[in-house]
């Protein structure tokens, strides 16, 4: 499925790493101006090495005034990914106010207030827009140790639904994607111990993880006009997992 993204600008939070990494990429090579969003300066740099022109933006979206003052003024965007997350992993009853507390601000607080920003830009520009939220399988199930990511998730699939009713009059689309374990980074410390994993991965009836290039087609479908009319939906990129 060969996409075109040219005369459009895209913005990516959490652009540094892993699935937000790769989907600046996925959209440089399909054409789009990308504004690619991280805290850590480093992986911008080595980013903007491989893809020239992007526009790297380093702030820590878990800080609103940081983060207004940073995007307030970002111009337009007609396509928008929220990646940034964190995922702390601490049994139920060890969760301190510290890790609720960043963990809201950078899953769902910064998605809404990034959200905010771009699609207010859209309707005083007049023009259509898509809005994807990466969440993840764990809105839809359990899984232990991560009671805060997974509140984070779960309450993101609302605010997705809630975005798509109030911004669709306005012909913004907002869906997301909710994936399995990906190996990126974040996702090796989920599955850090070899047998969980394997036991995880034989629940997958494809006896499998997803790859990061699974998501990113994902992401790429729903920011494409090849999926007009969906919205307020959200891909479970999950291997067949909340089937089993």
């Amino acid at each position: 499925m060969q996409l075109n993204f040219s005369g459009l600008r895209a913005l990516v939070t959490g652009a540094g790493k892993g699935i937000g990494r790769d989907t600046v990429k996925a959209l440089y090579a399909s054409g789009a101006r990308v504004v690619a969003v991280s805290r850590t300066n480093a992986d911008l740099v080595s980013l903007s090495k491989e893809c020239p022109g992007i526009e790297p933006v380093c702030v820590d979206l878990g800080d609103w005034k940081a983060t207004e003052k940073a995007l307030g003024g970002v111009g337009p965007v007609d396509l928008l990914v929220n990646n940034a997350a964190v995922a702390l992993m601490r049994p139920f009853l060890e969760v301190t106010k510290e890790d609720f507390d960043r963990s809201f601000s950078v899953n769902l607080r910064s998605a809404f207030q990034v959200s905010q920003i771009v699609a207010q830009g859209m309707i005083n520009r007049g023009v259509p827009g898509s809005i994807v939220n990466v969440s993840s399988m764990v809105a839809h199930v359990t899984f232990p140790n991560l009671a805060a990511y997974s509140t984070t998730k779960g309450a993101m699939t609302m605010l997705t639904k809630s975005m798509a009713m109030e911004l669709g009059p306005y012909k913004i689309r907002v869906n997301s994607v909710n994936p399995t374990v990906v190996l990126t980074a974040m996702g090796q410390k989920v599955s850090a111990d070899p047998e969980f994993s394997q036991k995880l991965k034989e629940r997958h009836p494809l006896r499998k993880f997803a790859e990061v290039e699974d998501v990113v087609n994902s992401i790429l479908f729903l920011l494409s006009d090849r999926s007009a009319s969906t919205s307020g939906s959200g891909i479970l990129v999950d291997a067949g997992y909340l089937a089993s």
